[in-house]
């Protein structure tokens, strides 16, 4: 495509986004997320992903790709569709209360888990589902972006990994913190977030300190507090995202089901998948329903849920950081924050900034 690069609208995981104006007449509005060539195999791996995800409505799309000499410097560029109605924490800010109506909640719920049932379905985890990264076409249309860090859910982690924390600090889950672990439940956990913070207008967690927040993130019972006012469905639908333990969180196909998001009217645009729809279909090996996990028997109280489960060995990447640490190992979730966090903390707003990608 032959485009000319406008004013900047913002950034991503790994990369600068800015318009891209077409040097002939199209109805197509894009954007352009570029970063140096030298630097770009992030970026690249974000095309891949966006690519095989294309077919999904939920998903921003990718047009192409393409370098560039900009200024004496090699680029490389994606090309992506515009949502032109923003992301929904300026929609959040831009509202009259800074909150939203409950039925909009719900509704960006569904599209939301729509997309995201439709990445987990296809073998991906997001690992950066926040509001920033929600975005919203001409028509409302949800779209998910920002794939940076996203990766294969069933691909084994490199040890190293496991010393470092992934994604945004306020949306993190438990095993995140605790075990480097992020699988599909982990964008569960985000997605509670996300509910929370639409409908209540401010984030689950109050802390402006990165220790406490990750040592209240990982270490003992405490869960998110639910807004106020929030219906008592929302409040269930809450409940089932906000489960300690990763195996006993609730799937986006179960959650598509739950009565928060199932009755309501939304255009279920349909895309294939293996025969599938984008939000719909059957599992070869997820759960259908809460009962089919394995040896689990839930009273439906919150209390149940916020059950959590420790690994009892380290990962041989954090026993060896704990042992160039000192020679000792605790099975202490807290020990290993203070290792991941030592004394270094971000003077700047950690809370939504999207270059936080690992804490050391």
């Amino acid at each position: 495509m032959d485009w000319v690069r406008g004013e900047a609208v913002g950034h991503g995981s790994f990369g600068k986004v800015s318009f891209a104006i077409p040097r002939k007449q199209s109805t197509q509005a894009m954007v352009v997320k570029s970063s140096a060539a030298s630097r770009s195999a992030t970026l690249m791996n974000e095309k891949t992903i966006l690519d095989e995800l294309k077919s999904c409505p939920n998903i921003i799309r990718c047009l192409g790709d393409n370098y560039s000499y900009e200024n004496g410097e090699k680029l490389y560029n994606v090309l992506l569709e515009y949502a032109s109605g923003g992301d929904l924490s300026n929609k959040l800010k831009n509202s009259g209360d800074h909150r939203l109506p409950e039925f909009e909640v719900r509704n960006y719920t569904k599209a939301l888990l729509k997309g995201l049932h439709y990445i987990h379905k296809s073998g991906y985890v997001h690992c950066d589902i926040k509001l920033q990264n929600i975005l919203l076409g001409e028509d409302g249309q949800l779209k998910i972006a920002d794939f940076g860090l996203a990766k294969r859910a069933e691909s084994k982690k490199d040890d190293s990994l496991r010393c470092e924390l992934r994604g945004t600090p306020l949306y993190m889950s438990p095993e995140m913190v605790t075990g480097g672990e992020q699988g599909t439940p982990a964008d569960i956990w985000a997605l509670g977030c996300v509910v929370a913070e639409m409908e209540a207008g401010v984030p689950v967690w109050n802390y402006s300190n990165i220790t406490q927040l990750l040592m209240t993130i990982g270490v003992g019972d405490e869960l998110p507090e639910f807004p106020a006012k929030l219906s008592e469905l929302g409040k269930d639908f809450l409940e089932r995202c906000f489960v300690k333990d990763p195996r006993k969180r609730w799937t986006a196909e179960m959650l598509l089901n739950h009565p928060f998001v199932a009755d309501q009217q939304y255009d279920d645009a349909t895309v294939t998948l293996n025969d599938e729809t984008c939000g719909s279909g059957t599992p070869s090996s997820s759960p259908r329903c809460p009962f089919d996990f394995p040896d689990w028997v839930s009273d439906g109280s919150a209390e149940s849920s916020a059950t959590c489960s420790i690994t009892s060995l380290p990962s041989p990447a954090i026993q060896e950081l704990l042992n160039l640490n000192g020679g000792s190992w605790s099975t202490t979730p807290a020990k290993r924050l203070r290792v991941l966090v030592g004394e270094r903390r971000p003077e700047s707003d950690w809370s939504a900034a999207d270059d936080w990608v690992s804490v050391r």
